[in-house]
């Protein structure tokens, strides 16, 4: 290949020169080809892939049909049910909701209904006409130790700092929020100007970096946090533990993307690298935790306070609930993220294989909270793929008090899933710094579509709702979702996942699927207390060894 290269270049070339001296549109080929055999004698010489060496300039074809490939499947070959990560199905259902089109299905559903593992929820005979009631129902997010109680929507933005979003997409959830009444969570990277600029209910997220809330060395400023935290646009505070993206992971912010007003926002200085350690520095323990919980709520005046995270060990959020129990200190409420992932870039290894799946990992907490007796003082807020009603019911019924979501509000905005949010070029100017792509999100007409979809997703679930013979969300169980497990068993929620009684984990016997759990944990340390013994009894054998 590399010989037939060669000759044909040359060929070409003193072909192209020498009609080039007669014949002025040879001459104009001439500038055509000696391009391509430039980029052929380049191929030739490189030491970094092999096809180009051996395939010059024709091997180059390989990568432009990779770079289409995801193009041509998503719009020629892709089904209506099998797009990843989010289907066609969903992504068009949020865009018809969000532009107010029709949202109706023709001619019977497109999944396969006898599959392992579809889902439905019951209907019942006594279905009711709630008037879309449910569509304006709010959850009181605060327990007794709350002073300044707020009362949420069912469904609320999920985190998305400004960095990753661009200003024009903070700009325009914000505006959504305030129009639809729903809360819009900051993400890890402080509070910016474009989350304060039009007046919607913000649920400030505090990271590992303490953006808004740092000192010089990154460590977490209580003056600085008093400061942002009594906003009165800021409704709640969240402790951000983990995230379903990329739990356990740190967070790198690159220099080239430290712009002033990301640096502003993050309280760093312009142009650095900023690291996210993968660890919180201003507690290390369960009981530290609940102690850091009701400082920020001291610090912010009184308002609800509480953590996010995707359930990695069981036994630490064991520990965590021992340590809420022996405080007295109660979170205000808990998220939980979900593994499989969410709007965060994260490895491969993290998105896919790190992290409890967010329905186990909904189901764990929740039993948890019961088994210790403090379920009814802490709000549970789910997040990860709320794209449809439905979606929203398999969470309450699991026991949820709400849910966020994110990738749902960015594709009301107009994401149209190209894969590139880390890379700075995103299209619709969502998830781009990059101000000529910025530029195409126009704020005023996206917003209207946020509070749409919202408003619109609300009036569905009331409609499933009302079917089911229910008055208020708050009213769904397990009992209510159905699960086919193979082809002749179907098993409801209540049977995957059985209740734990309230306050089985108080006092012994504890239920049997919760024994190990129990044992491993303790309120003074999230590792489990097994890992700890033998860690400490290898410390006194390298001691016991260094002395002899």
């Amino acid at each position: 290949m590399r010989r037939v290269f060669v000759l044909c270049s040359v060929i070409v070339v003193l072909a192209v020169a020498v009609l080039g001296a007669s014949w002025a549109p040879a001459f104009l080929l001439y500038l055509l080809v000696l391009p391509g055999v430039a980029l052929g004698v380049i191929d030739m010489i490189q030491t970094e892939h092999s096809l180009r060496r051996n395939f010059p300039l024709v091997s180059r074809g390989r990568w432009f049909m990779e770079w289409l490939r995801p193009f041509f499947r998503q719009y020629f070959f892709e089904s209506e049910t099998d797009g990843a990560p989010v289907s066609r199905m969903f992504r068009s259902v949020v865009y018809q909701r969000a532009k107010g089109q029709s949202d109706t299905v023709p001619f019977g559903t497109k999944m396969d209904t006898y599959r392992d593992g579809y889902e439905w929820v019951a209907h019942s005979m006594a279905a009711i006409d709630t008037h879309g009631a449910i569509s304006d129902a709010r959850v009181r997010v605060g327990g007794p130790q709350c002073t300044k109680p707020y009362t949420a929507s069912l469904l609320n933005v999920s985190a998305m700092s400004f960095g990753s979003l661009s200003a024009n997409a903070v700009l325009a959830l914000n505006a959504g929020a305030r129009k639809g009444g729903f809360a819009h969570n900051t993400g890890e990277g402080g509070l910016s100007k474009h989350h304060l600029e039009h007046g919607g209910d913000l649920i400030w997220q505090i990271g590992t970096g303490y953006f808004g809330c740092r000192t010089k060395d990154g460590r977490f400023d209580p003056e600085g946090f008093a400061r942002n935290a009594t906003r009165d646009s800021v409704r709640m505070i969240e402790i951000k533990l983990s995230q379903g993206a990329k739990p356990g992971h740190g967070g790198i912010l690159p220099a080239i993307k430290n712009t002033a007003e990301i640096a502003a926002a993050r309280e760093v200085e312009v142009g650095t690298l900023v690291a996210s350690p993968p660890a919180h520095t201003a507690f290390t323990t369960p009981l530290e935790l609940m102690e850091f919980v009701r400082r920020l709520r001291e610090l912010s005046g009184g308002k609800p306070v509480g953590f996010k995270l995707c359930v990695g060990r069981e036994s630490e959020v064991f520990a965590i609930c021992k340590a809420m129990v022996a405080t007295g200190i109660r979170p205000d409420f808990i998220t939980v993220d979900g593994g499989e992932g969410g709007t965060g870039a994260a490895p491969l290894e993290f998105t896919n294989s790190v992290g409890m799946p967010l329905r186990d990992g909904l189901a764990f907490v929740c039993d948890c909270l019961s088994g210790f007796g403090v379920k009814g003082e802490v709000r549970v807020i789910a997040s990860g793929k709320v794209f449809t009603a439905f979606h929203m019911v398999r969470c309450l019924a699991l026991g949820a008090d709400m849910c966020n979501s994110a990738r749902g509000f960015m594709m009301a905005l107009g994401c149209v899933q190209s894969l590139i949010c880390n890379t700075n070029h995103c299209p619709t100017g969502v998830a781009t710094q990059d101000p000529e792509l910025e530029k195409g999100l126009v704020v005023t007409d996206k917003s209207e579509r946020v509070r749409l979809w919202h408003g619109e997703t609300l009036e569905r679930l009331a409609e499933i709702v009302a079917a089911g013979g229910l008055s208020a969300g708050n009213e769904l169980n397990r009992t209510h979702v159905y699960r086919r497990t193979s082809q002749d068993a179907i098993r409801r929620y209540d049977e995957l996942f059985p209740y734990a009684e309230i306050g089985s984990l108080l006092e012994s016997p504890y239920p049997e699927r919760f024994e190990q759990q129990m044992a491993e944990s303790d309120a003074s340390s999230f590792l489990p207390l097994s890992y700890v013994a033998r860690h400490a009894e290898g410390i006194k054998e390298l001691d016991v060894a260094a002395s002899a």
